[in-house]
């Protein structure tokens, strides 16, 4: 018996690309625009760290449906007869079918699943359309799919940072440094009052330790400090 689809194309077919990673629903640049080929699955620009190992292939969009690029694609199957499409000075392919209903067909090629209108020699206008043409006619995919070990993204792919996790650790260190300086505010309280001066070594190392943190947080734990400081000038 021949080969049936494999996983990773089966899972270009299903998934869906363009929408927000379930993953990433707090951060910017979240939609899904990566197929995982290892994986089976769409994935976003925050994603593409953990997958960095695996074969990735950038999904793209155009008239409102996903395309791939013809030079990345043809590494995975054979795309000829399968008409392209040129977006930034490169080509690309559709991925599923665009079927389109004609009452009269003039002369000239057809897509053999979708009768969409064809640029001659081609003969089918997506990915999905050839396949189910092949599996139909020859019952067998082996002799069009492809050995591919390593698939990157293109270089021009711009991966943003992660601010998700980077927000929430140093938030969760503010918080810890508050905690730490609430539970020993009576100890420092006691060392600035023997030291009031803030030319003190101890002052200045507790003090470029809590700045060093995640700007964002500075802020309020310079006031934190200063409220405290005024306490001790109080006391005294």
């Amino acid at each position: 018996m021949g080969i049936q689809k494999p996983a990773w194309l089966d899972g270009l077919y299903a998934q869906k690309f363009f929408v927000g990673c379930c993953y990433h629903e707090t951060v910017k640049k979240n939609e899904k625009n990566v197929y995982c080929l290892d994986c089976c699955i769409s994935i976003c620009p925050h994603c593409v760290p953990s997958h960095r190992f695996h074969r990735l292939l950038q999904v793209r969009r155009y008239v409102y449906h996903d395309v791939v690029r013809l030079e990345d694609l043809q590494k995975l199957i054979d795309c000829s007869n399968v008409q392209a499409y040129t977006i930034n000075s490169a080509k690309v392919v559709f991925i599923k079918k665009r079927p389109q209903n004609r009452q009269f067909k003039g002369s000239g090629n057809y897509c053999t699943s979708c009768d969409r209108s064809l640029q001659d020699p081609f003969i089918h206008c997506s990915l999905g359309c050839k396949v189910d043409f092949v599996l139909k006619h020859y019952k067998d995919l082996a002799l069009f799919l492809r050995t591919c070990n390593t698939l990157t993204l293109s270089p021009d792919f711009l991966i943003p940072p992660d601010m998700g996790d980077e927000n929430e650790t140093s938030h969760s260190t503010i918080s810890d440094e508050l905690q730490n300086w609430s539970s020993g505010s009576e100890n420092f309280s006691t060392a600035m009052a023997d030291n009031s001066d803030h030319n003190n070594p101890q002052y200045q190392n507790r003090h470029h330790q809590i700045v060093r943190k995640k700007r964002s947080g500075c802020i309020c734990v310079g006031d934190q400090l200063q409220r405290c400081l005024m306490r001790t000038s109080l006391q005294e």
